[in-house]
């Protein structure tokens, strides 16, 4: 690299951001477009504002996929392939959650959570890594969370899944590193997105949250994507198996 290209720039890059229709993943997307990547939007639900975001349809593609179904995933890195000739970046964003106490979490709560937050970034980082380590490089970055640090309460699948997912950007650091492919993590504190809503709205917790983030306020989506170009760009060739927390200080509180 010369010493005159800007390190941060996406240009010639192509991202594949799951979950990119609202919230962190589209404030990622379009983070990502803004840095000169070409953006492939991946989730459930129309792209539509997430494109017009993004201004210029020809820097975006979107693919309709059910992230918890396994044996589709390879698909989508394939025609994410066929779309841009190449995939340089994975964001493994998608995510949901469900909240109940403990003794009565359901198992079902408990597996679609684990499929689609952990065991889906799985086999999309696999089915993306196999192109990559073909040209010696690539950059995943996992969406973890404070609870990957931290146990929560109320959502025992959520703070399993995150708590894998911290452990699997480790091991797929260490595995893929010398092949060229940086494996880092970034975990978001509390984030104004549909996720939190219930938090939110619950006037005790919004307060008791909201005392503790020595920033002041709550994220917004754009907070976290400045961090997850950051991870995808060359700057952070030498970075890897790192768990970035964006969390306004919460946890040096």
């Amino acid at each position: 690299m010369s010493a005159s290209t800007n390190p941060f720039s996406l240009e010639n890059r192509t991202a594949v951001v799951p979950g990119a229709n609202s919230g962190i993943g589209q404030a990622i997307a379009v983070a990502m477009a803004a840095a000169g990547a070409r953006v492939v939007a991946v989730g459930r639900s129309p792209m539509d504002e997430t494109v017009g975001m993004i201004g210029d349809a020809s820097r975006v593609h979107a693919i309709k996929a059910d992230l918890s179904v396994m044996s589709g995933l390879p698909a989508v890195i394939d025609e994410a392939v066929a779309w841009a000739g190449t995939v340089d970046i994975l964001v493994n964003n998608a995510g949901i959650i469900r909240r109940a106490e403990a003794l009565d979490f359901t198992e079902a709560d408990w597996d679609a959570v684990l499929d689609t937050n952990l065991k889906s970034a799985f086999f999309l980082s696999q089915a993306a890594a196999r192109h990559m380590v073909e040209r010696g490089s690539g950059k995943i970055v996992n969406i973890a969370s404070l609870l990957s640090f931290q146990g929560g309460i109320r959502i025992a699948s959520y703070t399993a899944a995150k708590s894998g997912l911290a452990g699997l950007t480790k091991l797929l650091a260490n595995e893929w590193a010398a092949r060229g492919i940086n494996v880092n993590a970034v975990a978001p504190g509390y984030v104004v997105t549909k996720n939190t809503e219930a938090l939110r709205n619950d006037p005790e917790r919004m307060r008791a949250i909201s005392a503790r983030i020595p920033a002041g306020r709550w994220a917004e989506p754009s907070d976290i994507a400045g961090a997850v170009v950051f991870l995808s760009s060359a700057a952070a060739d030498y970075v890897h198996g790192v768990v970035l927390p964006v969390d306004g200080g919460w946890l040096a509180r």
